[in-house]
């Protein structure tokens, strides 16, 4: 009788199993801090380069746009590399190489940044967008690196062609799970409460700190060494080494430096006078001299939105609403010239908040503090005010819902009879493209809109008239206040030196911003390319 022998079946021993599944732990956990740390370095990249180029949506689309490049060469490369060498070892490698360079990146980026300054400075516009490409490139060697770990991940993790499509989903998800961690991480918890700087070495380390890991753990000596050696140089960068600051005062004295979820913060002292610096530091969005009230600044021209109403007084304004309230300019010279009338100020950032009752005397009893953005606090509010004043730049850009013919309705109708709209807006020389177009858009809404340029900076006031309204109005009611006041300073100076004019641009002859469709950017961008030509031209 024939006897069926069973074939027997391979016995693998419990310390294969386990060591292999340390070997899958280590490459998931590699796999989502790699994802991690590209988005991280994105995010924290975009507030490196925010207190010198601004965060426009130029610069988003050029960091967005070349990590993009970088991770696809990454993806590449990796796919390659994973073919011919799937290696534990050379991934770990390329990881903790990663790591030490998004270390170096605050180390690599400051001489860069600085140069940026001296090129604003001198009004090279060429030069200073280059700059902007050169600390881009900086990111190049890691995230390139970075997206080699999918494509590598999945080669080593691959057991036969009948899993590929289940492996390379499981672990593509897992990195995104990871970027979806680093878009959030750096926003809401590293850069606000420690720093650019410090968010770059948080990523290096927890990405180095893995690669070392797995190094020690596949018995690559002598590359373990390496990395050990450029984590322990990261580790003295962070404890020993830390900047005066992120980004030098182009002028005076440095009092304060901080950075909010919105913001790259910085209080500067001139002599008596304080500003507050945001962003690319290239304006400044209020001042305080305790000495003296009127800055020759577009917070004084609000005041005047009134007086082109017919027989102004100013006991007929009895409230304010400032959309972009920052340090309280405006707010305290309503107060002081028109008493202790209730003003509403809307600010998105707490921080300046804080930052203006510390340093710009914020703390008036009648001004009422609303931290949200403008317009959603317009479009619930249910007051109505004498004057509605906007000033809400975030240098060189003006947020586009605040531009658009919509937003402008929503402010008409929470103005009294005679109440006026005003806006500041910005412009280069003689470049009054976007002024033009802002007036035209509120000209679609009011019956009257004036123009008034500023003496001291390159700003021209547009204010808007909900009643009709005749600029000999404005000549009048200045001329009845009494000489040496506040208003009258400033309404004389608006008449001597203001070319103070009534815009007649009409709809049809001129582009009108709306919700829909409000290229707020590209008007500016455009005036920008047109300031770097004309340099070129000289």
């Amino acid at each position: 009788m024939a006897v069926k022998v069973q074939a027997a079946t391979p016995q693998v021993a419990p310390a294969e199993v386990a060591q292999s599944r340390r070997s899958a732990l280590l490459l998931y956990l590699i796999v989502f801090v790699g994802g991690m740390s590209s988005i991280g370095v994105e995010i924290a990249a975009s507030r490196l380069v925010a207190p010198y180029f601004g965060n426009s949506t130029f610069i988003w689309a050029t960091l967005i746009g070349l990590t993009l490049t970088y991770l696809s060469v990454g993806y590449y490369l990796g796919g390659k590399l994973a073919d011919r060498y799937p290696s534990e070892r050379l991934l770990y490698t390329l990881t903790a190489v990663a790591a030490f360079g998004i270390g170096l990146i605050p180390f690599l980026s400051r001489p860069l940044l600085n140069a940026s300054l001296d090129a604003f400075a001198a009004l090279a516009v060429g030069a200073f967008y280059g700059t902007l490409i050169a600390i881009v490139f900086l990111f190049l060697v890691p995230i390139t690196l970075l997206g080699c770990v999918s494509p590598m991940a999945i080669r080593l993790r691959l057991s036969g062609v009948s899993e590929a499509g289940g492996t390379a989903g499981s672990l593509y998800a897992l990195s995104t799970i990871g970027s979806i961690v680093g878009s959030f991480l750096p926003v809401l918890v590293l850069i606000p409460y420690l720093g650019t700087y410090e968010t770059f070495y948080t990523f290096a380390l927890l990405l180095g700190g893995v690669s070392l890991f797995g190094l020690l753990r596949v018995g690559a000596r002598v590359p373990a060494l390496a990395a050990a050696a450029l984590l322990a140089i990261v580790l003295l960068v962070m404890a020993f080494w830390s900047p005066n600051n992120l980004r030098r005062a182009e002028a005076g004295e440095l009092l304060y430096e901080g950075e909010s979820e919105y913001n790259y913060i910085q209080v500067v002292k001139n002599g008596d006078e304080v500003g507050l610096v945001l962003n690319d530091g290239h304006a400044i969005h209020s001042i305080y001299n305790p000495n003296r009230l009127l800055t020759e600044g577009p917070w004084d021209y609000f005041m005047l939105g009134p007086y082109f109403n017919r027989d102004q007084r100013p006991e007929d304004v009895d409230s304010l609403l400032l959309i972009g309230l920052a340090g309280g300019t405006t707010a305290r010279q309503f107060t002081n010239v028109y008493g202790p009338i209730p003003i509403d100020g809307v600010e998105i950032d707490p921080r300046i908040v804080e930052v203006g009752r510390e340093y710009f005397d914020m703390n008036g009893a009648n001004l009422n503090v609303f931290v949200e953005d403008g317009r959603y606090f317009l479009k619930r509010t249910e007051r109505k005010y004498d004057v509605i004043g906007v000033d809400a730049y975030r240098q060189p850009y003006i947020p586009f819902q605040l531009t658009t013919k919509e937003f402008f309705q929503e402010g008409y109708n929470q103005l009294n009879d005679d109440g006026v709209m005003v806006l500041n807006a910005g412009r280069y020389g003689t470049d009054y493209r976007l002024v033009h177009a802002i007036a035209t858009t509120m000209g679609a809404v009011f019956p009257n809109v004036y123009l008034i340029d500023v003496g001291r900076f390159s700003n021209t006031m547009i204010v808007a008239t909900k009643q009709p309204t005749d600029i000999g109005n404005f000549r009048a009611n200045i001329a009845r206040l009494p000489q040496g006041s506040p208003l009258r300073t400033v309404g004389d100076s608006s008449l001597r030196t203001g070319d103070i004019r009534e815009w007649r641009g009409r709809e049809e002859d001129y582009f009108v911003f709306t919700d829909n469709h409000a290229p707020v950017e590209l008007v500016i961008d455009q005036i920008i390319i047109g300031a770097a030509q004309s340099e070129t031209r000289r």
